[in-house]
């Protein structure tokens, strides 16, 4: 981790202009405060880009733009907002470097929330390379979008003292293979977001978050020895629809 901080550093260092990246399902929950305030006294423009946005209704996290600014919404997938982030970029650079029309952009936030993909979308053909499985990228990269704007991507980083388990594995911090509980972990997206587990899988809401694992293991036919409800791989199995972004 000191050595991903490290690299971050040195891109904000190296870069004009730093684009934050924020998923559209949990965008408080992947704000990075240490990142933000390294990148405040750098006195460089910060644009917040708001990532999988067609995972989300609009209206849900329109509200941010009243105090995230400036903000971007972006689908890397569906090709949405590619052009009005190209052109903010375009705009908060010549306003912060006067007489300047090339820059270089840093590209940071927390891991799986679409950095390398969103470098994709922008460039229109694949150069960094992706992965849904966090912690993909390991190292600075240099990528050429077109004749003003360069790329630095960087790992996912996340604040040095978290340790919010549920945190984790809803943004894909925390790969769904790798997430301890995960009949918590599950349980606790059931609370926090009411009915969508249910809605995906076609299965009746009960209070009763357990047996809402139970009756998706018997549904899918994942049991366990003795032929009860596989509650652990059934619990990755949603995890894994989750993190994909399956689940909306």
């Amino acid at each position: 981790m000191k050595d991903y901080w490290n690299i971050v550093n040195k891109v904000i260092f190296k870069s004009d202009i730093l684009l934050l990246l924020l998923d559209s399902r949990l965008v408080e929950e992947t704000r990075n405060p240490e990142i933000e305030s390294n990148i405040r006294r750098s006195k460089k423009p910060i644009i917040y880009v708001i990532t999988k946005c067609d995972l989300v209704n609009k209206e849900l996290v329109e509200k941010y733009k009243s105090h995230l600014r400036p903000s971007v919404f972006i689908s890397a997938t569906k090709h949405l907002g590619t052009t009005i982030l190209r052109n903010t970029i375009l705009m908060e650079g010549k306003k912060a470097y006067k007489g300047k029309d090339q820059f270089t952009v840093g590209v940071l936030g927390y891991p799986n929330v679409g950095k390398s993909s969103l470098i994709n979308a922008m460039k229109g053909k694949k150069s960094a390379p992706t992965s849904s499985l966090s912690g993909f990228t390991k190292s600075m990269q240099k990528i050429r979008a077109d004749k003003q704007i360069m790329f630095l991507d960087t790992p996912g980083v996340i604040p040095y003292e978290e340790k919010d388990e549920l945190k984790h594995a809803l943004t894909g911090t925390t790969d769904f293979t790798k997430v301890q509980d995960p009949d918590m972990i599950v349980m606790g997206i059931m609370e926090k977001f009411p009915g969508k587990i249910e809605s995906f899988f076609k299965v009746d809401v009960d209070e009763d978050k357990e047996k809402t694992i139970e009756d998706i293991a018997l549904k899918y036919n994942l049991k366990a020895k003795g032929n009860i409800p596989d509650i652990k791989r059934t619990s990755i199995r949603i995890l894994r629809e989750w993190q994909n972004g399956r689940i909306r």
